[in-house]
């Protein structure tokens, strides 16, 4: 039951497209060899293994078959093994070759068709696959493409560019042969094509340069606002149409010709400028320009084409500042490129501030600092008094390696050195302290010492009010007569006298009132009769 049969060594698989091909090594000296190949494919993980025969690689007498039709689903596992059969005798199977057909193939040749014209070749690229019904490759806006041209002589140097499916190749020298290639790759998977088959053509000479057309097409654009220039040689009234093609218009495999539209705003012009801002509408893709010139006898001429990249094209213009100081500070406000209608650019270019600042003084050595920010608003310490400070900033974009001229320089001086001032008050403040702890004592002592003084010399204590006057009658003189006197005192005895006073006897009075002259109190004689009137008023009132 054994065999004297060698297995197949090296087991491969090539794929091109949707082209599979098995190959192998034989190495053994039989003859009358065939070999037979097998495979099974994992299309679901419950998937069981059976191996079934492989179409396209059953009895065949080389080493290399052709399964293609074995293969549909190019996303799945497949697994493939050979051995070698003699009539009824068997070698032992290979090795098993595993593969997912995706990711082994490659991308074939594309179809090329060529032109000459006026000088240029134009070619048209069709995509590989482009014929087939089972294609490998899907999306064909995936594809880029790379041509490979060179005059047909010994000497030959070879230029290598991309081009889009349908493309003008310029910049060749009349009347010669050139020859090329083209390949397809996709280059977010790393895959490279095979080349086309050469193929070679004679250039044709370039007719003259028709007067009408516009030339030197260049295009200005500096915060988002796009201007085309260009120039006119003709001596005659011209007009001129700009017109624009949306890039990706120009990766189809379709005519684009047709699909050029008119700026709106530069239509049948006579400048040789044109704003054309308004079209550009996304920055994430491109554009391209051209100006179509016609003469008042309907005929016309088209510019080259200008690509616009607007984030590549655009320049960053200078930023605005502003600067304003505080005590240590110097505080910077900086307004972004193009003001508040630039939103993409502070958006897409992710800005940045270079600031300078120095001291603006006479010795032309100062050191020029430079700091760094984010934001739109910054700060700078370390300043010092008295001195005039100068800034400018510069916006810039790493991202896209771009930078914008410096603003216009701001000016402003620093305040003066605020310490003196300050020992000043302090020292003001600790005086002021110490008086008042000093001249609170001393004036409350000479307060205590002026009221003594006053309460000896000039006592506040004032007479009463029947010394003072009686009746309403003011007396200047201290000595009051007998009779007012008696009556004064009759007046306050008959606040606190009880009912024994009316049993004293009238003479009791009469004593008591000549005890009274007798301390040295008279009276005028011009008063006795109105003093005895009062003492007969004063007995009726006792009795």
């Amino acid at each position: 039951g054994q065999s004297n049969l060698e297995s197949p060594q090296d087991i491969r698989v090539y794929v091109v497209n949707t082209n599979f091909t098995l190959r192998w090594n034989y190495t053994g000296n039989d003859t009358n060899v065939t070999f037979s190949a097998e495979y099974w494919f994992k299309e679901f993980e419950t998937t069981e293994k059976e191996w079934k025969e492989l179409p396209g690689c059953q009895n065949v007498t080389r080493t290399e078959c052709d399964f293609s039709s074995a293969v549909t689903e190019y996303y799945d596992t497949y697994h493939v093994r050979v051995r070698a059969e003699r009539r009824e005798e068997v070698s032992p199977w290979s090795s098993i070759f595993e593969m997912i057909p995706y990711f082994i193939a490659k991308i074939g040749p594309p179809g090329i068709e060529l032109q000459s014209t006026n000088g240029v070749i134009k070619i048209k690229v069709s995509p590989p696959e482009a014929n087939q019904v089972q294609k490998m490759w899907i999306a064909h806006l995936r594809f880029k493409y790379n041509i490979v041209i060179w005059e047909n002589s010994s000497n030959a140097e070879f230029r290598s560019q991309s081009i889009f499916p349908t493309d003008t190749i310029d910049d060749l020298a009349p009347d010669t042969t050139y020859c090329l290639k083209v390949q397809a790759t996709i280059p977010l998977e790393l895959k490279e094509g095979l080349f086309s088959p050469i193929h070679c053509v004679k250039t044709t000479r370039k007719a003259v340069n028709d007067l009408l057309c516009a030339t030197n097409v260049s295009v200005l654009a500096l915060n988002m606002k796009f201007h085309l220039h260009w120039n006119n040689q003709y001596k005659q009234h011209v007009s001129y149409n700009v017109q624009y093609l949306i890039g990706y218009l120009k990766k189809l495999h379709d005519d684009y010709s047709v699909k050029w539209l008119n700026v709106p705003g530069c239509e049948n012009i006579t400048d040789t400028q044109c704003n054309f801002s308004s079209v550009i509408t996304a920055t994430s893709g491109f554009y391209y320009i051209r100006v179509q010139a016609m003469s008042e006898y309907n005929r016309s001429c088209l510019s080259n084409d200008i690509k616009v990249d607007p984030l590549v094209t655009n320049e960053i213009g200078p930023p605005g500042v502003k600067v304003d100081i505080s005590d240590v500070l110097l505080h910077i406000q900086i307004s972004p490129p193009g003001g508040s209608e630039s939103e993409l650019m502070r958006e897409h270019y992710d800005l940045s501030y270079r600031v300078l600042y120095w001291k603006n003084s006479s010795n032309n050595e100062e050191e020029i600092k430079v700091k760094e920010i984010k934001q739109t608003i910054g700060t700078i310490s370390d300043l010092t008094p008295s001195t005039l400070y100068c800034v400018k900033v510069q916006a810039f974009s790493d991202a896209y390696n771009k930078s914008s001229n410096f603003s216009e320089e701001e000016c402003i001086k620093t305040p003066g050195d605020k310490t003196l001032p300050l020992i000043m008050l302090a020292t003001f403040a600790v005086a002021l302290i110490v008086v008042l702890l000093v001249a609170t004592p001393l004036v409350f002592l000479l307060y205590q010492a002026y009221n003594k003084i006053k309460y000896v010399f000039f006592p506040s204590c004032q007479p009463p009010l029947n010394i003072e006057g009686f009746g309403g009658q003011v007396f200047s003189s201290l000595h009051l007569s007998a009779t007012e006197e008696i009556t004064e005192n009759f007046s306050v005895i008959e606040t606190i006298i009880t009912e024994e006073v009316n049993q004293i006897d009238f003479k009791d009075y009469e004593h008591s009132k000549q005890s009274s002259r007798d301390s040295g109190n008279y009276s005028n004689d011009d008063d006795t009769s109105g003093s005895k009137a009062s003492e007969e008023m004063l007995q009726k009132e006792i009795v």
